[in-house]
C-alpha cells in the first residue's frame, strides 16, 4: 500500500498541508470508511449526496489516522490535526492514486464487460500470479471510488494489478481507465445490464469501449470477437487486437466442449498443448477462459503455467458456485447478479448437465432493464427447454413474467411463481429429492442467496 511523506502527498493531489507536525508526518494506507482505519492511514472524507465525511474526521484520527485530507468549501477544519487542503477530495483521491501507481513499477490489466467480468477477473489473476506477483479488484471496489483504493492498496513490490472497472452511466469507465493506464484490457461481452440508464446495447457498447481511453501506447484489447458491436470498433485502432468467442472467425476459440460435475474441459484452436480445464460450469466460461489465456501469453505466461493457473482459480462467490446442498441436492448458487444474457448461459448450462434427477430453476427478478423489461422477462421463460428442465420457480413481480413465458411450453403444475420468499422455500424442499439439481439465479437486490442458504 502507499506509503509517502505527508508532504509529498499534498503536492499529488494539488493541496496544502498544514497543521501539527506536518513535515514528519508519513502516512501508510488511506481509508474512506472510519470503520476500517488502520494505524497511520490517510483518511478521506467523501461527500455525497447522503453523507458527508468530513464529520467523522475526529473519529478517524482517533482510530488511528496520521493525517486527513479536507474539502476547502467544508466548514470548521480542525486546527489540531494534520491536514491538506484540498478543492474536491474526490479528485483528490483519484489524483492520488493515479500519481501513486506512476511511482511503482506495476503493468495493468483492465477489465470490462456486461456480464463476467468478476470470473475473468478471478482467472486473469490466477493464471498470471504463476509468473508474478499479483493484486487484483477485491469485492465490488470497481469504480470511481473502489479503483483508486484498490490502486492505492497496491504493495510496490506487485508486478501486475487486475483491476475490474465497473460503471452505472456513460463516462465512469473512461475516467476509471484514464486513471489505471492499463497496458492490457478486456472487454467480456456486450449485454443487457444497464439498458435502463443507457437506452440500448449500442450505447452499452460505447460506454465500455471507453477502457481504451487510457489504454497505453501500443497497448493489448482483448475482445469478444462474436460480438459485431466491438468488432466494428477495432478497425484502425492504435491498438494490439486479440479477439475470442465461438466462431472460428476469432483468435482464440473451442474447438471441443466436455462438462462434468467438476468443472469444464475444453481444447482451444492451434497447435500445441491447447488442453484445458476450468473448475467451474458452464460454456460462457471458456469465453472467460479464453480471454484469460490471451492475456497470460501476451505477458510471457508459459502454457503449463497458464493450465496451472487456471486449474487452480478461485471464483468469487455465488458465480455459478457449485455447491452440495442436504440430502443429496446439488445448487449451482448464480445469485450474485443476473441479465437476460447470463440468465439465458445459465439455464442452457443447467439443461447441458447430465447425470442428475430433476433439473429446477429458481429465477429471480431481473434488474436496469428499461421499458422492455417484461418482454425480457417473459422471453426468457419462454425460451426454457421442457424436455430438459423439470420446474420453474419464480420470484418477484418481473419473475412473473418469466413464469408466465414458461407456461407456453411448461404444464400448469411444473410453473411456481412467488413473491413470498419464504413460500418458495417451503414449496422447493418438497419438491427437491436426492440426485437433483437446483439452479438459484437473479439480479443481487433479489437476495436469493437465502434460497441456497435454506438448502444447505
Amino acid at each position: 500500500m502507499i506509503k509517502r511523506k505527508f508532504k509529498d502527498i499534498a503536492v499529488w493531489v494539488n493541496g496544502e498541508a498544514v497543521g501539527l507536525g506536518v513535515s514528519p508526518v508519513e502516512v501508510a494506507g488511506v481509508s474512506t470508511d472510519t470503520r476500517t482505519i488502520q494505524e497511520g492511514n490517510l483518511y478521506i472524507p467523501i461527500v455525497g449526496e447522503n453523507f458527508n465525511g468530513h464529520d467523522f474526521v475526529r473519529a478517524a484520527v482517533e482510530n488511528g489516522a496520521s493525517g486527513v485530507l479536507w474539502q476547502k468549501n467544508q466548514p470548521n477544519p480542525p486546527a489540531d490535526i494534520p491536514l491538506i487542503y484540498v478543492e474536491d477530495t474526490l479528485f483528490a483521491l483519484q489524483d492520488l492514486a493515479k500519481n501513486y501507481l506512476a511511482s511503482i513499477p506495476v503493468k495493468v490489466v483492465g477489465i470490462t464487460g456486461s456480464n463476467g467480468k468478476t470470473t475473468t477477473k478471478d482467472m486473469v489473476t490466477s493464471v498470471l500470479a504463476t509468473t508474478y506477483k499479483v493484486q487484483k479488484t477485491e469485492g465490488n471496489y470497481n469504480n470511481h471510488i473502489g479503483l483508486p483504493l484498490t490502486i492505492l492498496g497496491l504493495k510496490e513490490d506487485t508486478e501486475m494489478a487486475v483491476l475490474e472497472m465497473g460503471m452505472s452511466a456513460r463516462g465512469e469507465i473512461e475516467l476509471l481507465s484514464t486513471i489505471a493506464k492499463p497496458e492490457a484490457a478486456i472487454i467480456t461481452n456486450i449485454g443487457e445490464s444497464h439498458l435502463q440508464d443507457l437506452g440500448s446495447r449500442e450505447g452499452i457498447s460505447e460506454a465500455k469501449f471507453e477502457i481504451t481511453a487510457g489504454l497505453q501506447e501500443n497497448g493489448t484489447l482483448v475482445i469478444h470477437g462474436d460480438e459485431p458491436l466491438l468488432t466494428e470498433k477495432v478497425v484502425n485502432i492504435p491498438f494490439h487486437v486479440i479477439t475470442f468467442g465461438s466462431s472460428e472467425a476469432n483468435d482464440y476459440y473451442p474447438i471441443e466442449i466436455q462438462q462434468k460435475s467438476n468443472g469444464t474441459y475444453f481444447t482451444m484452436n492451434g497447435k500445441g498443448e491447447n488442453e484445458f480445464f476450468i473448475p467451474v460450469l458452464g460454456k460462457h466460461n471458456i469465453n472467460n477462459a479464453l480471454s484469460a489465456i490471451a492475456i497470460a501469453k501476451q505477458f510471457g505466461v508459459s502454457i503449463p503455467d497458464i493450465k496451472k493457473g487456471l486449474e487452480t482459480i478461485k471464483i468469487t462467490g455465488m458465480r455459478t458456485e457449485l455447491i452440495q446442498g442436504k440430502d443429496g441436492v446439488t445448487i449451482i448458487n448464480d445469485a450474485y447478479n443476473a441479465s437476460p444474457t447470463s440468465m439465458r448461459a445459465a439455464i442452457e448450462l443447467l439443461q447441458d448437465l447430465k447425470d442428475y434427477g430433476k433439473k429446477i430453476v429458481v429465477l429471480g427478478d431481473m434488474l436496469e432493464l428499461g421499458d422492455n423489461e417484461e418482454t425480457f422477462h417473459y422471453e426468457i421463460g419462454k425460451g426454457i427447454d421442457t424436455g430438459k428442465i423439470n420446474y420453474v420457480f419464480t420470484f418477484g413481480e418481473l419473475g412473473k413474467k418469466v413464469a408466465e413465458g414458461a407456461k407456453v411450453n411448461f404444464s400448469e403444475n411444473q410453473v411456481l411463481a412467488y413473491d413470498d420468499k419464504q413460500a418458495l422455500i417451503t414449496k422447493l424442499k418438497e419438491v427437491v429429492e436426492e440426485g437433483d439439481v437446483v439452479l438459484v439465479k437473479g439480479s443481487r437486490g433479489m437476495k436469493l442467496e437465502e434460497v441456497v442458504n435454506a438448502l444447505t
